[in-house]
């Protein structure tokens, strides 16, 4: 290594201290030209420039504690003519081909961000920054949020970032996920036996308690026995933090004080203590904090704990679709936000909160519009209204919340129907606004919903449709009202479609994927009303939207994902024709309805024949036999 080499080095150190890479306790190892981590001295063993098989290490490689699998590695050229090569072939004389042939060695393991330097001084300085996704050769130029490529060094929190949001790896981690459910799933029960409703409370609750310092930094020394009653008041201390009414915070601790009490997870049996002698709940608090926390410190969009509740329940006997168990993915609680348009001047509801996936989506929309602090302390504060009937749903939506910096979210615990619960949402507009004091609280505008599914056939009041009608007489006038329900509710004569346009609009209807809710043997569609306008006076057409593609495929372990990334594209394509009720044939088509009417947009489409083929009547077919199979021939 040339002596100007060392120059270069000495500019990205200074570089790094000044964006606080070297700050005590942030959790950032900086190694230069080695590495203490095993993993990494395996991958580069036989990582020479030189291809002689030999080992070889970057410049710099940087790891951080709360994510192990993520790495930075920097290489270094003094010259910026040998920034880099036409072909990237020639790792041995250029800054980039050099950082790309150690950083795809390591993403065998890793998701790395790969950063090549050249330059002997700051103002004449050449940065480039790239990402390879773990599990692939394939690099990527790092950009920020609006596409412009980035072409400085920036602080690690940056780097994160913009990384986590490549699709690749968040597909990655997403699987990283779902496999760290099953196998956390089979260590409770094989360790606690712990029953799958109570397993999300555990989990959730291990979060909450990680969020308390003295608990994160101490948890690793206490013993078996005293672990449950120390995990129950790192809980407890963070709940008094938030500030929550003492009544919600009874009703938030009592599921979690049961599972607190779960004997196992204390001192288990001497075979299982003999294995694990720090304790179970010592080893689920350990791997949550390794696997869960990075995910959800990122990605503040994405309900962890539903996703989690979802990973468990495949495994619970009975019949899941008799509870009416239906967890909305996160792709469609972002669509009803986008269909909603939903920004930091709207009061969003969700009257069956399930565990707040609705509210979650509609928070990080509002917050993306926000400007000012006090903006993002009012709609975290008063903006998201919640109702949930179950006290452990409850306990996992509050908690959800809580990890997002909102304890003080408007959440019921009780039944959507029930009197008081009522009254203090209609009557919200007499409360003092404490961040805005020259406003009054607002009644919701905006309201999301996935009401529980098939809960009597005989009892009005527990038809889907009757939870929609609840949702919308609770909204503003000309608010608006958003529910996916099953295509039975809108295809099947009911007395509730005649309430429901009495004094709402019915503004569009989607038919949505058939495998959407696989698991649940539900077909489903997108409803949307406008609030206290009835149909008849609207004078309008209604919009139906043929939205039976989505781009996600059915795996066997991973469930619906989108592998080809087309899901952005499929989202845009549909807003826009939403919004602009465009007529396209075969794809969407606006229609007078009334209440005995097929609200479905396959009762009014025109076929464009022009682009079938047999493989689309092949499909039409499939779709219409899953349709009949799943609605067990009830359509009229």
């Amino acid at each position: 290594m040339s002596k100007n080499e060392r120059v270069t080095e000495n500019i990205v150190r200074d570089l790094l201290k000044s964006t606080k890479y070297f700050e005590a306790e942030n959790g950032i190892v900086i190694e230069e030209q080695k590495s203490n981590i095993k993993r990494v001295q395996n991958l580069l063993k036989s990582a020479s420039k030189a291809k002689t098989g030999k080992g070889g290490y970057p410049e710099f490689i940087i790891s951080w504690d709360s994510d192990p699998n993520f790495l930075i590695v920097v290489e270094c050229k003094a010259d910026i003519k040998k920034h880099e090569s036409a072909n990237l072939d020639n790792p041995k004389d250029y800054a980039v081909d050099g950082v790309l042939h150690y950083a795809k060695h390591l993403s065998k393991e890793y998701s790395v961000l790969a950063i090549a330097v050249s330059g002997m001084n700051t103002d004449s300085l050449i940065v480039s920054n790239y990402l390879i996704p773990c599990g692939t050769k394939k690099h990527k130029v790092l950009k920020n949020e609006e596409g412009i490529e980035v072409k400085d060094i920036i602080s690690f929190d940056d780097y994160y970032r913009l990384s986590a949001f490549d699709p690749d790896i968040e597909r990655k981690r997403h699987e990283d996920l779902i496999a760290f459910a099953k196998e956390l799933h089979e260590f409770i029960w094989t360790t606690a036996k712990i029953s799958e409703e109570d397993k999300p409370l555990l989990v959730s609750g291990t979060l909450i308690a990680l969020m308390n310092s003295p608990f994160l930094n101490s948890f690793k020394f206490y013993n078996a026995e005293d672990m449950p009653r120390k995990w129950l008041e790192a809980i407890k201390d963070e709940l008094d933090k938030a500030e929550i009414p003492q009544a919600k915070k009874d009703t938030m601790l009592q599921p979690y004080a049961s599972v607190a009490g779960q004997p196992n997870l204390g001192k288990a049996d001497s075979k299982i203590a003999k294995k694990h002698p720090q304790g179970v709940l010592y080893e689920v608090i350990k791997e949550i904090n390794d696997n869960v926390w990075p995910f959800i410190s990122v990605y503040h969009n994405f309900d962890v704990v539903g996703h989690f509740y979802g990973e468990f329940l495949k495994y619970t006997a009975g019949d899941k679709k008799a509870l009416g168990i239906v967890l909305t993915p996160r792709h469609i609680t972002e669509l009803f936000c986008e269909i909603g348009n939903v920004n930091k001047n709207d009061t969003v509801i969700d009257i069956c909160a399930g565990t707040g996936a609705f509210l979650i989506s509609a928070m990080h929309s509002m917050l993306k519009t926000a400007i000012t602090d006090d903006e993002r302390k009012e709609i975290k504060k008063h903006r998201l209204i919640g109702i949930e009937n179950s006290p452990k749903m409850f306990a996992l939506a509050a908690s959800n919340m809580i990890l997002r910096g909102d304890g003080k979210a408007n959440l019921h615990q009780g039944s959507c129907f029930d009197d008081a619960i009522i009254k203090s949402i209609k009557e919200r507009n007499k409360e003092k606004n404490e961040i805005f004091s020259n406003k009054k609280l607002e009644q919701p505008n905006i309201g999301l919903l996935n009401p529980p599914y098939s809960q009597s056939k005989s009892d009005a009041e527990l038809h889907e449709l009757y939870f929609v009608k609840h949702m919308l007489d609770l909204l503003q006038p000309n608010g608006i009202g958003i529910a996916i329900i099953p295509v039975g509710c809108v295809i099947s004569k009911n007395q509730v479609k005649h309430e429901l346009l009495k004094r709402h609009t019915l503004k569009a209807v989607m038919s949505m994927p058939s495998e959407l809710f696989h698991t649940a043997g539900a077909v489903t569609c997108i409803v949307v009303f406008e609030a206290h306008k009835p149909h008849k006076t609207s004078k309008l057409k209604t919009w139906f939207g043929y939205w039976r593609e989505d781009g996600f495929v059915k795996t066997k372990n991973l469930g619906r994902i989108d592998p080809n990334n087309q899901w952005s594209v499929i989202k845009e394509s549909w807003i826009e024709a939403y919004r602009n009720n465009e007529v396209h044939p075969g794809k969407s088509v606006t229609a007078y309805v009334e209440a005995d009417d097929e609200w479905i947009a396959e009762a009014y489409l025109e076929t464009d024949y022009s682009t079938i083929g047999k493989e689309d009547f092949e499909e039409m077919i499939r779709n219409y036999a899953m349709f009949k199979m799943v609605n067990n021939g009830q359509d009229d």
